[in-house]
């Protein structure tokens, strides 16, 4: 179980010097994760820190600003104001930062995920071949939501894939991609999807004191099918039972790009009086979330707690205040791996669960070329942590 910086031993040669390139999109994250990053190689003891081979290795930052302005007609370019040569770099782009916004002939536009991904490609032109190595994180992988063919469609997930290792990326690394089998497109290129289900457990446990996790107690609820997986791997870990909703569409129309739902049908044992931990991998409008919540307490549901590695709320928080207002949910965790709205962060039933510790520890691995394979696993984590909690030890 070895997490904590100070536990591993990282004495291999670094691949290069390390350098950490967010985005705009990006920012606040990046800074989290450089602070880490600093914190740990200056308190580190390493023996061959004076070495050749490490030089570059402690440094008191290891940001590298990279530029991407536009022109009145809306075109852009990528710079970077540093020399890259030789350095190992680690990109982060948040491509559903819709806050950011750039002047088009006059009128403001909001940056969308297009936007984003051109920016990521334009500062990786910019590098120009020159960096030792190039690993992307994108937390929420672009274009993840069309990553299959119903019919003659366009595979957009795919094909920004096959384009970031055309220009020369190694590694990508995402959180929760909505069908992980997309790294098809890329097979002989390193591809990982993350799971934070650590960090939203230890949110849950640091939040509510008193919970009963066992099965008499608490039961864990996919929304939906696709969901699946992710609800029986959480559930199997804190050792409770699952039931899930399969969605009715109508397949005879569309609306707003997709066939909408008649019905959701429950699959599952008796929910009356248990705690629920609804698990999704994002919030989008919310809608099939809120009608989850309502049918679960029509069955005599007692809290409801929501896990979600993207809250993105495309529709606003007015769903969700009254559902909170009703009684509907108790409290919703997330992550700062997308951008999150002030007003979200201000309200009472969400609890932000911070990624950049653990985005650290998987930059700070790779970078001396060590298996993150003890790190994609929580397992062990989580079993620490529900230890702790059951003795009592996280509200003292």
């Amino acid at each position: 179980m070895l997490l904590q910086r100070s536990q591993r031993v990282l004495e291999t040669i670094p691949v290069g010097s390390l350098g950490l390139i967010p985005l705009k999109s990006c920012e606040e994250l990046g800074k989290k994760v450089n602070d880490y990053l600093v914190e740990w190689r200056h308190s580190n003891d390493l023996e061959h820190k004076s070495n050749i081979a490490f030089t570059g290795y402690e440094r008191d930052s290891y940001l590298i600003k990279a530029y991407t302005p536009r022109f009145g007609s809306g075109e852009g370019k990528g710079s970077i104001k540093a020399s890259v040569r030789g350095n190992d770099l680690y990109l982060m782009v948040d491509v559903c930062n819709y806050s950011l916004t750039y002047n088009l002939y006059n009128y403001t536009n909001h940056m969308s995920p297009d936007d984003h991904f051109q920016d990521l490609k334009r500062v990786i032109a910019a590098i120009g071949g020159k960096a030792r190595r190039i690993t992307v994180f994108m937390p929420y992988l672009y274009e993840s939501r069309q990553h299959k063919r119903n019919s003659r469609e366009s595979l957009d997930c795919a094909l920004a894939l096959q384009e970031l290792v055309a220009m020369g990326v190694e590694n990508i690394i995402t959180f929760e991609a909505h069908d992980p089998r997309v790294q098809n497109a890329i097979p002989l290129h390193g591809f990982e999807t993350v799971t934070p289900a650590y960090q939203l457990v230890k949110g849950l446990l640091n939040n509510t004191p008193g919970l009963q996790i066992d099965s008499d107690h608490m039961l864990v609820i996919s929304p939906d099918e696709g969901g699946m997986s992710r609800a029986v791997y959480l559930a199997n870990v804190l050792g409770l039972d699952m039931g899930m909703f399969y969605k009715r569409r109508d397949y005879t129309r569309v609306v707003n790009g997709r066939n909408p739902i008649v019905a959701h049908e429950f699959l599952g044992s008796d929910i009356e009086g248990k705690d629920m931990i609804i698990v999704d991998d994002m919030i989008s409008s919310g809608e099939s979330m809120i009608e989850v919540m309502k049918e679960l307490k029509s069955r005599g549901a007692n809290r409801i707690f929501v896990f979600c590695t993207f809250a993105l709320f495309t529709n606003g928080l007015a769903e969700f205040d009254k559902a909170y207002e009703d009684g509907l949910m108790t409290k919703l965790f997330s992550t700062n791996l997308v951008y999150q709205t002030p007003e979200l962060l201000s309200r009472p039933y969400y609890v932000d669960c911070d990624m950049s510790k653990y985005i650290a520890l998987l930059i700070d691995t790779l970078n001396h070329d060590v298996s993150i394979s003890d790190l994609l696993d929580p397992y062990d984590r989580i079993q620490a942590l529900l230890t702790r909690y059951r003795n009592g030890e996280l509200h003292k």
